[in-house]
């Protein structure tokens, strides 16, 4: 949310934070993320600067196709493999773990539990295994397509 205001931009460190502490060690790697956004977006450079993000979503089925921002070169599993942090619900709003795959620059997300699913998360949970990056070395950014009341709503 913090995105829509103006002059804000983010690094996702999903990927070199550590799991019991919100500050991560590798400042560096935080510092040159962070340096690609600024470039980008306050000097004009032609730099990949994120990971991807999420952009829309469109039920297929029993699937789920999703669209992204900041592809950069291609999305890609990082290590090879199976991608890896995907939950899937239907309207019961019950999410279990996905298949996901990548089809040129969407992932098709699936689970043969949910035959009419309605939302996905990724990477949805405190220190979460997964791996969607694009081409240039940038990890996804968490998200979910949904806007269902979690365990932090309403709280004040």
């Amino acid at each position: 949310m913090t995105l829509r205001l103006a002059n804000t931009g983010q690094a996702v460190i999903i990927d070199i934070g550590e799991a019991g502490d919100i500050h991560p060690r590798n400042k560096h790697d935080v510092g040159a993320r962070l340096a690609l956004w600024a470039l980008a977006q306050h000097y004009g450079k032609d730099v990949v600067y994120s990971g991807p993000s999420y952009r829309s979503m469109r039920v297929q089925g029993d699937s789920i196709r999703l669209r992204f921002r900041h592809g950069g070169g291609g999305l890609i599993a990082k290590g090879g493999g199976d991608l890896k942090g995907f939950a899937i619900a239907g309207a019961d709003r019950k999410f279990v773990w996905a298949n996901a795959r990548i089809e040129g620059d969407t992932l098709v997300v699936s689970a043969p539990e949910v035959s009419e699913p309605v939302a996905v998360r990724y990477a949805w949970a405190d220190n979460p295994i997964c791996n969607l990056y694009n081409a240039e070395g940038l990890p996804a950014s968490p998200f979910r397509t949904d806007d269902w009341p979690g365990v932090t709503a309403d709280a004040r």
